[in-house]
């Protein structure tokens, strides 16, 4: 994911009603499988995924994934500024970065505190 994506967690259940439908689109797996997207809409009935994808000739294109809204556990944004919120913030480096410039998350399946 860059710096301006989300990562999309649906309810297992929305996993298993979308079926082979969602798979192309999810990366991870179990309770962390999730979609990774450019821009996201979650305002209606539909949530509205922008997605960057590429064709089986190698074209890139804008793929447009919409699933209803009640399907949707989390929204994970990960922003490259250093305002965020309702407020004057003062910046913190609270992402560490890997060696390719993407940032480092927590492992979704690791103990807290281990």
């Amino acid at each position: 994911m860059d710096n301006n994506g989300y990562a999309i967690f649906f309810f297992p259940q929305a996993i298993e009603a979308l079926g082979e439908a969602i798979k192309p689109y999810l990366q991870g797996e179990g309770d962390g499988a999730h979609v990774i997207c450019r821009n996201v809409d979650t305002g209606g009935a539909l949530a509205k995924m922008v997605l960057d994808g590429r064709t089986t000739s190698g074209a890139a294109v804008e793929l447009e994934l919409m699933v209803p809204t009640s399907m949707v556990r989390m929204v994970v944004s990960a922003r490259s500024d250093e305002s965020f919120g309702f407020g004057p913030r003062i910046a913190v480096e609270s992402t560490r970065q890997a060696s390719d410039g993407k940032p480092v998350v927590p492992d979704p399946e690791a103990t807290p505190g281990a």
